[in-house]
């Protein structure tokens, strides 16, 4: 099990396929781990070497102690990729990770080819929302917002016609520490990208649920707007897109990343 000693942290990862192919780096959301990413790997294999890490607080990286910010967040990554001898990489972040991914790509451009950023936005939620749920987790323990979190992740419909995908997705936010959840929901509370956007200069990727409750595709349109170049999908899905509409998400990914 790999895992790289970055920043003070444990950062777990898993880097598999050809070292000649150009890397693709799997970002997750809050709560959940880099298995989230798993519908995506046989469609990408072909033609990328795969790149998935925990982020900090989540999974089997460590958890130090909080807050963290985005700048924390994107700095494990770089410096992941230093450990590794990465120097340039596509990047597909989703909600969480595409917070990181925007900091990378105004903060570290040349470190990021071509960005994908899905069901997140520019300034996810309100400082009032964000805090709420810091003080109900506290307070109540991460358990007390799963069900809620499943409803806004997957639509009606989806969630009847896989449940055993839903109950794996339950299972990773059981299983992440209230100390790293809580450390990572003020480094998205924090985060404003609405004001420096437009200096992303990576050819830019926006996908957006187009019943996603959390990051709404107004949010993505933002982004594809303020973005120079940046495309713009809408798929079928709640917030987690990449499983809900696995299959047009990896169809869309793919042509992008290999155009």
């Amino acid at each position: 099990m790999p895992f790289a000693e970055v920043n003070n942290v444990r950062i777990h990862y898993e880097l598999t396929g050809d070292s000649a192919l150009p890397v693709l780096v799997f970002s997750h959301s809050l709560g959940v781990n880099l298995g989230m990413w798993e519908a995506q790997l046989s469609a990408l294999a072909s033609s990328f070497r795969l790149l998935r890490y925990d982020t900090r607080g989540h999974g089997k990286s460590s958890a130090p102690a909080g807050p963290y910010t985005a700048a924390d967040l994107g700095g494990d990554v770089i410096a992941l990729l230093d450990a590794l001898k990465i120097e340039q990489v596509n990047f597909c972040g989703l909600s969480m990770g595409g917070v990181i991914g925007l900091w990378l790509a105004i903060n570290a451009p040349t470190h990021i080819h071509k960005l994908v950023l899905a069901s997140t936005a520019a300034k996810i939620g309100t400082q009032e929302a964000w805090n709420t749920r810091i003080a109900i987790v506290s307070q109540e323990a991460l358990q007390s917002i799963i069900p809620g979190t499943l409803e806004r992740w997957f639509t009606t419909d989806f969630r009847a016609s896989a449940p055993e995908i839903v109950a794996d997705i339950a299972t990773s936010l059981e299983a992440t520490t209230a100390q790293g959840y809580l450390a990572c929901c003020a480094a998205i509370r924090d985060a404003d990208f609405r004001a420096s956007i437009a200096t992303v200069t990576a050819s830019t990727l926006v996908i957006s649920g187009s019943e996603d409750p959390v990051t709404p595709p107004q949010d993505g349109l933002f982004l594809a707007q303020n973005i120079a170049g940046a495309k713009f999908v809408e798929l079928p899905a709640a917030h987690l897109s990449n499983i809900e509409s696995a299959r047009e998400f990896n169809s869309v990914l793919l042509k992008f990343l290999t155009s």
